[in-house]
């Protein structure tokens, strides 16, 4: 048992509250439990109580054991001289505050029903193979609950991504045209490349792909002298096209006096299929950045999933046509709709619900969160448990709140925050 199920059978009062007494014998009536604390501090905050013949007015701190208090070194911080009432599974020890007034100690151990204690076992062992803890009594929840706990996934996860793209935002001056250059950099890493394409868009400034944006040769060199692809002297002496494009990115290397570049081994290729290697997508990028002088506004502004779809669509440098890997031949296809449609998620998106809260237009994040519905659901061994067990999937909507659910709520065994969890367990509770 951890904390977290205490917290939650506290929060809803899930207990059998008959002779509800301290351990030393006083009643206690809960008027209000309290509101959940985030930060630093006792667990829940303006808890109303009466022990005894008083009201008081306070927090309550949360532990297995009494003796937790002292573990966790709450007996010198005066922040917990405002709890009113300790809540404890065992109570092993009588706990004081700093002044050494007695806390009063409630102990739940022989109060929470064993039904809603073991169904919480079940659904966070980490032993549990299956995707889903819950999936064993999943037919006991309506389907609108999971629907909408699906949905609840999704935006969270679009929100998080939008507290990314603001956080970028401010880093850049609230420029969004460097904004956008940044987050469609970092995008076209998609999963595995994600992070050094992200560093690469901080190695190579804005201001310096902008004075090249039409000069497709230059704004190559740059990525892929920046990206640590044009530093291999072996590779270079056999290949003529890739030693005139290192002269030219040491050219401008020292006329913009750009920061150290990035070291080939940094880009990850293990794993990856040749059309999703690094590289590919460094070629992608740089026909984007020539073909595209400005992102921010054609992003915000495209009307549908053809537009953005046509806006990502751009022909690469002749050379990585041909090439996998610099010196390595192989014909590259050009980039596929399913990258084009994790684009949209994974970028546009984000970035459109970031523009909609700095301008307070609410009515833009239901627009940009729509484009998703448009997008075909994506299929993978994430979502396929899913879809086994009859959640609803049938866009890109769908896909992403179940990743955002199994991320965020099933991986980590987080039942108690996850509606359907949560209602498993007062199922379970009546049961009792």
């Amino acid at each position: 048992m951890k904390e977290d199920f205490l917290h939650y059978v506290w929060q809803h009062q899930y207990f059998d509250k008959t002779n509800l007494q301290t351990q030393q014998g006083e009643a206690i009536t809960v008027l209000r439990p309290g509101y959940r604390n985030a930060d630093a501090g006792p667990d829940f905050l303006n808890a109303r109580l009466q022990i005894g013949e008083v009201e008081w007015n306070g927090a309550v701190e949360i532990h297995l054991r009494a003796s937790d208090w002292l573990r966790h070194q709450h007996q010198t911080d005066p922040k917990y001289d405002q709890v009113i009432l300790h809540v404890v599974y065992t109570a092993d020890q009588d706990i004081v505050r700093t002044n050494g007034s007695l806390i009063p100690a409630l102990a739940l151990n022989s109060r929470i029903a064993l039904s809603l204690v073991h169904t919480y076992l079940n659904l966070v062992e980490p032993g549990a193979t299956a995707v889903l803890p819950c999936a064993a009594l999943l037919p006991r929840v309506p389907m609108i609950t999971r629907t909408m706990m699906v949905e609840r996934a999704l935006l969270e996860r679009v929100e998080q991504k939008a507290d990314a793209v603001a956080a970028l935002h401010e880093q850049l001056g609230q420029d969004w045209e460097a904004t956008a250059y940044h987050t469609v950099a970092a995008g076209f890493g998609f999963k595995k490349n994600s992070e050094p394409l992200a560093r690469l868009a901080k190695a190579l400034p804005l201001a310096v792909v902008r004075r090249h944006r039409h000069e497709e040769r230059p704004l190559e060199a740059l990525v892929f002298g920046q990206a640590g692809f044009l530093a291999d002297e072996g590779l270079l002496a056999e290949d003529e096209y890739l030693r005139k494009l290192a002269q030219e990115y040491e050219f401008l290397r020292h006329k913009y006096q750009l920061g150290a570049a990035l070291s080939a081994h940094e880009w990850n290729f293990l794993r990856l299929r040749p059309a999703n290697f690094p590289t590919v997508r460094l070629a992608q990028l740089v026909a984007l950045l020539h073909a595209r002088p400005l992102l921010f506004n054609a992003l915000l502004t495209a009307a549908d999933i053809r537009t953005l779809e046509q806006f990502f669509t751009a022909p690469v440098p002749e050379y990585w046509r041909q090439h996998y890997r610099p010196g390595k031949p192989g014909k590259v296809p050009v980039l596929g709709r399913s990258s084009l449609h994790l684009l949209i998620a994974n970028v546009v998106v984000p970035l459109r619900v970031a523009y909609a809260r700095y301008v307070g237009q609410p009515e833009l994040i239901e627009s940009a969160v729509a484009l998703l519905e448009h997008l075909p659901a994506e299929h993978n061994h994430l979502t396929e448990p899913y879809e086994v067990l009859g959640f609803t999937h049938r866009s890109a909507a769908d896909s992403q709140g179940l990743l955002a659910l199994n991320r965020a709520y099933c991986g980590p065994r987080q039942c108690l925050r996850c509606s359907i969890g949560s209602q498993i367990l007062q199922q379970n509770l009546v049961l009792g």
